[in-house]
């Protein structure tokens, strides 16, 4: 056999030639600054993850934001807070923010800083150092200030649960100004100052009454206030009616083990909740809720969840022609896929969104072919009518070992099959078909298929931030990062025609 290296073919020459090395030390394309910016905020969250330490993921962030216009690192952190739902990479972008363009940092905050867990987030950034301050300043604390003037008592007792800093923390570095009597009583209460009794808001004074009688109907303030304390099974049934949906399906087994469900029209009121999923939950979160449930959760219940599953992917687009999905099942898609964080690791691994995505694929493109890969391409029979959960959970069983992001376009190369779209959900750390030289396998596979389909279009999701792909540099090519339904959009525009690049979809963002 003659040296391939030597006689390749013309073609095979014109592929781009590798310019990087992924985690796993095999050749790979470097994502373009925006582009990597662009990843890191849909999947990254700032914890350890299969291949590096959050350090190492902090540093990366950073470093391409400071190699994008303060622009575009706005319009991307506006973007993974409101297409992806992102809270980390957010909020250390609009703090970087402060220093790059502290003009541009104002208008960012405003649409990223929604919450109060944003706003602690935020402050915590800032005064950690790592932006290039370790105090607020003057600019973001006249924002922060402005923030606790605007927010409503509900908002401002969902801001004063949790730590690090608190809100009691957050208030005495700003100092607020209180508008009047009600709020200047809230403050004191809040940093155990002196406080007017009488001008104390009405929530807090009932919350104080029932800390002193317990027998008294439950305050209406954060059910975290109340956990604190012992509950009889009644109060956690109306609990159960009142959190809000996230809470809900995070608190099922503690409501079981509480004894909600067997007050009388608990388990009836909470299914009803749950199967109509909250505006902004994503997919991955009701997976979460299922494969967590215990034993003492009624089925009605989880019947419910499996209903919100459902209807959450309802918007998946139909996708016309041929169409193949690859999901990498691999040994280091096992990892939980927000990373590693100590004592509060996601049960949902990033295989579980892999599988997630093809099988939303599969529901609403029944015609749809799935071709799961690890070392090769792995055999795995789906049902397109099956429920989502049932189909996700076959192919997160299957796979393990190696990763080779070539095999399911090889396999289709080899088959001679006709394809129109090939989206491939991976962590993109592809080295068992490693290349010495030249183009990527996965590129040489594409290729051969592409002269075959001319009109075919190949998308690859990216689902955890480590900056490389197996296929670049071609307009039929589309790199996305992420695990919400803004993917599904994304990949719906593109195999129309309407989009080319992910990061167009950023720059269509306003600030």
């Amino acid at each position: 056999m003659a040296n391939r290296g030597l006689f390749a073919s013309a073609v095979a020459r014109l592929l781009p030639r590798t310019d990087a090395l992924n985690r796993a030390g095999a050749a790979a394309y470097a994502y373009g600054p925006e582009a990597k910016l662009a990843q890191l905020v849909s999947t990254g969250t700032l914890a350890d993850s299969f291949y590096a330490p959050a350090e190492q993921h902090l540093v990366e962030a950073l470093a391409a934001a400071r190699a994008c216009d303060p622009m575009f690192v706005a319009k991307a952190a506006i973007y993974a807070r409101r297409a992806g739902a992102m809270k980390d990479m957010p909020a250390l972008l609009a703090a970087y923010l402060t220093i790059a363009d502290p003009d541009l940092a104002v208008p960012v905050f405003g649409q990223v800083v929604d919450t109060g867990r944003m706003l602690r987030s935020y402050v915590q950034i800032l005064r950690s150092g790592q932006v290039g301050r370790t105090s607020l300043g003057t600019r973001p604390k006249r924002l922060v200030t402005q923030w606790l003037e605007r927010a409503s008592m509900r908002d401002l007792m969902a801001a004063a649960t949790g730590n690090d800093p608190s809100l009691a923390d957050i208030v005495r570095m700003v100092h607020p100004k209180p508008a009047d009597a009600t709020r200047r009583a809230f403050y004191g209460w809040l940093i155990g100052k002196p406080y007017d009794l009488a001008a104390l808001p009405v929530e807090i004074a009932a919350f104080e009454a029932w800390k002193r009688d317990t027998t008294l109907p439950l305050p209406p303030v954060p059910f975290q206030w109340l956990t604190a304390f012992p509950l009889c099974a009644e109060q956690w049934g109306e609990l159960a009616t009142r959190m809000g949906w996230q809470a809900l399906r995070i608190n099922l087994n503690t409501l079981a083990r509480s004894g909600a469900f067997g007050v009388p029209g608990v388990t009836e009121a909470v299914a009803a909740r749950l199967a109509v999923p909250a505006p902004g939950a994503l997919p991955y979160q009701l997976l979460v809720a299922l494969r967590s449930v215990g034993g003492g959760v009624p089925l009605a219940v989880q019947a419910a969840l499996e209903t919100a599953l459902e209807a959450s992917l309802a918007s998946v687009p139909v996708v016309p022609g041929n169409v193949v999905v690859c999901p990498d099942v691999s040994g280091s898609m096992q990892s939980p896929v927000t990373g590693y964080r100590k004592g509060a690791s996601t049960t949902v691994r990033c295989v579980d969104v892999a599988a997630l995505v093809a099988s939303a694929m599969l529901r609403t493109n029944g015609h749809a072919r799935v071709l799961p890969f690890a070392v090769d391409v792995v055999n795995c029979t789906l049902d397109p009518h099956a429920r989502l959960a049932v189909n996700a959970a076959r192919l997160a069983a299957v796979g393990g070992g190696g990763t080779t992001v070539s095999a399911p376009l090889a396999r289709l190369n080899r088959e001679g099959a006709k394809v129109d779209l090939v989206v491939i959900v991976s962590d993109n750390e592809s080295w068992v078909d490693a290349t010495r030289h030249g183009a990527t396998e996965t590129m040489r596979e594409w290729d051969r298929l592409k002269r075959r389909n001319p009109a075919a279009r190949l998308v690859c999701v990216d689902i955890q931030p480590h900056g490389t792909t197996q296929a670049a540099g071609r307009p039929e090519i589309l790199n996305v990062g992420g695990f919400s339904d803004a993917v599904f959009d994304t990949i719906a525009r593109f195999a129309a025609g309407q989009t080319r690049d992910w990061v167009e979809r950023i720059n269509e963002t306003e600030v």
